[in-house]
């Protein structure tokens, strides 16, 4: 599959970005889909948890070839950025620390937040349709902040979404009995436990196979995932070495995922970068493998699309909250802060693109801090 082999070196820009060009590649150029049947199988997609434009190629593969088209897709798009990642991981371990990489991400870091704040600011009114979803976004944002597990907080209200849109049809009073049942219920559930824990590939793997089987949303869901699981769960990444990560992610194209093959290099090297990268991505082959055959019957489904519903709320509410721990540690003086600004209104107002934005921020931080 030369076309996502080329895309896989060349798509920057994040999910949005990405399906953008397969439209462009596979329905408008090559005519291998139709409209209705490309909208069909996004919508299938946001569905399944997972790296959204990741599993788009899985099933554009799948639509041309079959099961090898799958397979053949996913890897010939992840596997360019997976080396790219892993090269500068490898580069970061060696030089992360000397005055030109602190400079080049003293720069960076700041840019990174206002990215992922446009990413917000884009999907909040997608996301946050009524207002029951705004309310659910709430609750998830306090309960992020006080570090009740993630996987908890979006299963939880995606099925509690569902449940109070059935209960909404009942005499008003029963609603808000049902509307508040998650709460004890969630604060219940995987509380967050600091403590370092020894590092193995086992508990590597296992960790990304969790996040890649569960994680909804874009991929700076993500951030929040790597932040419970391996800065305050495990104890393996500082937060400084997550925001580096993020920032390396942003650089390189390809799925924002591949941002596993970095924290993979740093916590166990090589094996720890294949490891990593395999446990991340592993779900999303089996995912759509296996949801094809229900395709049609998802996309009919009242049910789904509200679990969806409060499966993005939770999502983008988590995005906030992890933007709010990381900012700590990516605006410290005010150079940074006018930097995020500056960033901010340039790829929410003007829409910059968010490559050129890290590069320039890298330059900047350069120059602030010369080596």
């Amino acid at each position: 599959m030369t076309l996502f082999l080329r895309l896989g070196l060349t798509a920057f820009g994040g999910p949005a970005a990405h399906i953008a060009m397969f439209y462009d590649e596979v329905v408008k150029r090559r005519e291998w889909l139709s409209d209705q049947r490309f909208m069909d199988l996004l919508g299938v997609t946001n569905l399944i948890p997972g790296p959204n434009s990741t599993e788009m190629t899985m099933h554009i593969g799948h639509e041309r070839a079959g099961l090898l088209g799958l397979f053949a897709a996913g890897v010939c798009f992840i596997l360019p950025a997976a080396l790219i990642v892993g090269g500068l991981a490898a580069v970061y371990v060696e030089a992360g620390s000397t005055p030109a990489a602190q400079g080049l991400l003293y720069g960076i870091k700041p840019v990174v937040i206002a990215v992922i704040l446009q990413a917000i600011y884009t999907l909040l009114n997608k996301a946050l349709k009524t207002w029951l979803l705004r309310v659910a976004a709430l609750i998830v944002f306090g309960l992020a902040l006080l570090h009740v597990n993630e996987v908890a907080l979006i299963l939880v209200t995606g099925f509690a979404v569902p449940l109070v849109r059935r209960m909404q049809r009942w005499p008003p009073q029963s609603t808000h009995s049902v509307s508040l049942w998650a709460l004890p219920l969630l604060l219940q559930i995987g509380v967050s436990t600091a403590g370092a824990v020894p590092m193995s590939l086992g508990t590597l793997f296992l960790t990304f196979l969790k996040i890649g089987s569960v994680l909804y949303g874009s991929g700076y869901v993500l951030l929040s995932f790597l932040r419970t699981d391996f800065v305050v769960g495990l104890g393996w990444l500082t937060e400084q070495q997550l925001l580096d990560a993020v920032a390396v992610g942003q650089l390189t194209p390809g799925p924002l995922f591949t941002t596993a093959t970095f924290v993979g290099y740093l916590v166990l090297g090589v094996p720890g970068a294949v490891v990593a990268t395999v446990g991340i991505f592993l779900p999303s082959f089996l995912l759509v493998w296996m949801i094809r055959p229900l395709a049609h019957r998802l996309r009919q489904s009242e049910t789904a699309s509200h679990f969806l519903d409060g499966v993005n709320a939770a999502a983008l509410a988590l995005m906030a909250a992890v933007t709010v721990q990381l900012t700590q540690a990516a605006i410290i003086d005010l150079p940074t802060l006018l930097l995020a600004v500056v960033a901010g209104v340039a790829v929410i107002r003007f829409k910059v693109n968010s490559t050129w934005l890290i590069v320039l921020g890298a330059v900047i931080g350069l120059a602030i801090n010369p080596f």
